[in-house]
């Protein structure tokens, strides 16, 4: 028997992922839960009830390794059908999964397990990867079930029973200090947000759910969430098929999708180069839900010319707590509105809109950050105290309640009608297509390059376009740097590919303002100025 299964189906009693995203497909077993294309473009479809079976079997194969409730599990994967399974299956064990693309980089990866001291490392029967260290234990898994390679090594123990306040995952994003920063989110955090979500009905049981984002994205989670907790049917896109958008329109139309999710730029191919493919959908997409960064207004009136009668839902928010808001776009969009809202917050929770003195805005169009409170937290950031006592902090409305809120740096204001508009962030953290990133770690890798002095990376604005990073460097002098092209594959090797900077430029000094900080304002001109 699984470990913490429990008899609870209903959706307000649930403790874990597990139970969650089951429970609407038990009322319905024999419908689909997950249908995926192979290498050959083939559909494969498992019920709710094979999904289960499949969780099932990898769980009892897990369970035989002697893993301590709460050790942590590395799942380097992209999202399908038996990925999905083996989160459940963690869940189950009261283990927490930290999902990892298998297109990070060797170094990334082993920044990733020296950050969280896993003990087991999943990869699926075609995984590629051969630089596991010793001390973890590594196994594959696929739809024959799980093959452990290498037992992990005994851990010390202590939890008896899984808890809902355990970490159901950890997703490691960019970090200020250099090394990947681990959010740690509970079942009761993801869970929460999952109910509140899906109280904005969002989709349907008869929706079929096309999600575009990997894994280690929490996007991923999000749709998951949505779709199964829904009793609807999930549709992994394959990577591959993104930078083409013939193909990922022929997906769409042979998958029967009537929902796609996925960050605004996997549009902007379809837009460009097969704007009467997408019109021929327009009967079939009835939902679109975009997140991780903004929809460039022009593209997204496009969108809905093309697919008039679909559902577009803006979601806003950080990974520490998935979302903020999930609001719906006017459609059409109304003539010379230039600028989306992002509403208030999803069921459950309260955005607070603070000032420098932590006093609560009132007035329209006064700019403030964004405090959010509500049972959707995440726990804090994986062995970082300080970064996560600068997050999580004390209600500034009534610190005595001993309620931690979380400080977003988000930037806000109120419009007429008590909306909030996104104004951008207090600090150095960008989205790159979707994903965050931490300007300084960048940089910290660029100091690390033999000959280099000093540098600093800024965002390019492109209309119409992907943003691009943009890398200044200063050499030291005699040190024989004349290039950027050596910097940029410098990056490569241990940084995500989002992460490299599209452009180097060597310079004799970085400008400053009058404080002496590094003046970001003059780089960015100077970026726009090399275009």
């Amino acid at each position: 028997m699984i470990p913490n299964e429990t008899p609870a189906a209903e959706r307000g009693t649930t403790q874990f992922m597990h139970e969650f995203l089951l429970g609407e497909g038990r009322r319905t077993p024999d419908r689909p839960a997950v249908v995926q294309a192979d290498a050959h473009g083939a559909f494969h479809t498992l019920t709710y009830r094979q999904l289960e079976d499949r969780m099932r079997r990898y769980a009892a194969t897990v369970n035989t390794l002697g893993l301590n409730i709460a050790d942590r599990v590395i799942l380097e994967t992209d999202n399908s059908a038996s990925a999905i399974a083996m989160l459940l299956a963690c869940s189950s064990l009261g283990l927490t999964f930290i999902p990892v693309s298998p297109e990070v980089p060797d170094a990334r990866l082993e920044a990733v397990i020296a950050a969280a001291d896993p003990a087991l490392h999943l990869c699926t029967v075609d995984g590629r990867r051969r630089t596991i260290p010793d001390h973890v234990g590594t196994a594959r898994f696929g739809p024959d079930g799980v093959t452990v390679e290498r037992a992990p090594l005994p851990r010390p123990g202590g939890r008896r029973v899984p808890v809902g306040t355990d970490a159901a995952y950890i997703i490691f994003t960019s970090g200020t200090t250099g090394r990947p920063k681990g959010v740690v989110m509970s079942h009761r955090g993801v869970l929460s947000f999952y109910r509140g979500m899906l109280e904005r009905g969002i989709v349907a049981r008869t929706d079929r759910v096309a999600t575009t984002s990997p894994l280690q994205f929490d996007f991923a989670l999000l749709d998951i969430g949505l779709t199964l907790g829904s009793g609807a049917t999930l549709l992994p896109v394959p990577r591959g098929l993104l930078h083409f958008p013939r193909r990922l329109l022929r997906f769409l139309a042979e998958s029967g999708a009537t929902q796609v999710n996925g960050v605004p730029s996997i549009w902007r191919p379809v837009l460009k180069h097969e704007a009467e493919g997408l019109a021929r959908l327009g009967g079939q997409i009835r939902g679109v839900l975009y997140s991780g960064e903004a929809f460039p207004v022009p593209e997204l009136r496009r969108l809905q010319a093309l697919l008039p009668d679909a559902r577009m839902v803006n979601c806003f928010g950080p990974t520490e707590v998935m979302a903020f808001s999930l609001t719906d776009v006017p459609n059409p969009l109304p003539a010379g509105q230039d600028r989306l809202s992002i509403a208030d917050a999803y069921p459950g929770a309260e955005i607070l809109l603070l000032d420098d003195d932590g006093i609560a805005i009132e007035k329209t169009g006064v700019t403030g950050e964004i405090y959010l409170r509500g049972p959707s937290l995440f726990t804090g950031y994986w062995d970082d105290r300080e970064a996560t006592r600068e997050a999580l902090v004390p209600d500034p409305l009534d610190q005595r309640s001993g309620q931690a809120v979380y400080r977003s740096r988000d930037l806000a204001y109120y419009g007429e009608d008590g909306e909030l508009y996104f104004v951008g962030r207090a600090d150095l953290q960008v989205k790159i297509r979707g994903n965050r990133v931490e300007l300084g770690e960048i940089e910290r890798r660029l100091l690390e390059y033999p000959g280099v002095a000093a540098a600093a990376v800024v965002v390019r604005p492109r209309p119409g376009e992907d943003p691009q990073l943009c890398a200044f460097v200063v050499p030291v002098p005699g040190a024989g740097l004349t290039e950027g092209t050596a910097l940029s594959a410098f990056c490569m090797r241990t940084l995500p590919a989002y992460m490299v900077p599209r452009s180097v430029e060597l310079l004799d000094a970085l400008p400053v303002t009058a404080n002496g900080k590094t003046d970001r304002r003059a780089l960015q001109q100077m970026s726009a100025a090399a275009r």
